[in-house]
């Protein structure tokens, strides 16, 4: 069942995700060729540590396999759960970084795709895409909606301009658990599943590949990619629905 949140609980997730919003934007300042994944993990931790939060991702369980890393940094056909290395960044390539917090025991979740160096026109419109598949999500957050509203919004965004949203791993809700009820899938048809209410938190994230939309996963029990190696990129914010429409609570 969702858990909805007080405006007490929804002002400490800010904070959890003003943190997020702070790593984010400071790893797009060191995301350039040369650089390893393993130092962009380190950076993020030692800010998150420096805020007085503590990493959601690190020491994370799932299927018996425990998450060693502060952040996912996954590269071109890895679509998530890439986990940080000495692998160097390399130009032309694209990376999601994904990031999450806990202060005070909430939660924030959010994540980002950058270029490295210079890209071409397909990874940049793929981008572009993902990111306005996020808006067109969050715009459907609203008291009153439909969860089917955000997942269709977003497979609409992606689909008209000749993209695939990934089917086998969703959003979510937020708050004292990174993971919480419900769902929210990235595609559905409007006016379906549960009535959005106002104190509910979402975790609404994008995926979406250039090419299909399945995906396979890497022997470490992580690393998620696509099934034909088409890259695929990223983009997530952690929202709240109030009075007033969605609340974008991982902004720095």
């Amino acid at each position: 069942m969702p858990e909805y949140k007080s405006e007490r609980e929804i002002e400490i997730m800010r904070e959890a995700g003003r943190i997020v919003a702070e790593v984010l934007d400071l790893l797009e300042e060191h995301i350039k060729p040369g650089i390893t994944t393993a130092e962009l993990d380190r950076m993020a931790e030692e800010h998150i540590l420096s805020r007085g939060a503590t990493p959601a991702f690190k020491g994370y369980r799932m299927g018996g396999n425990t998450y060693p890393a502060s952040i996912c940094a996954s590269i071109d056909e890895v679509v998530v759960h890439g986990i940080p290395s000495q692998r160097k960044l390399v130009a032309g390539e694209i990376i999601s970084i994904d990031v999450g917090t806990f202060k005070d025991g909430y939660c924030g979740d959010g994540a980002r795709t950058y270029a490295v160096g210079e890209i071409d026109e397909g990874k940049q419109k793929l981008m572009d895409v993902t990111r306005r598949a996020l808006d067109a999500g969050i715009e459907q957050a609203v008291a009153g909606n439909h969860l089917g509203d955000i997942s269709a919004a977003i497979q609409k965004t992606a689909e008209q301009n000749g993209f695939s949203v990934v089917r086998d791993m969703v959003g979510h809700g937020i708050g004292r658990r990174m993971h919480e009820d419900p769902q929210v899938q990235n595609f559905g048809t409007p006016g379906t599943g549960p009535v959005l209410k106002t104190g509910l938190v979402l975790a609404i994230e994008p995926m979406v590949n250039a090419g299909g939309y399945a995906i396979s996963f890497k022997p470490d029990g992580w690393t998620t990619v696509t099934a034909d190696g088409s890259p695929s990129a990223h983009f997530e914010h952690t929202v709240a629905i109030t009075k007033d429409g969605p609340e974008i609570l991982t902004l720095a």
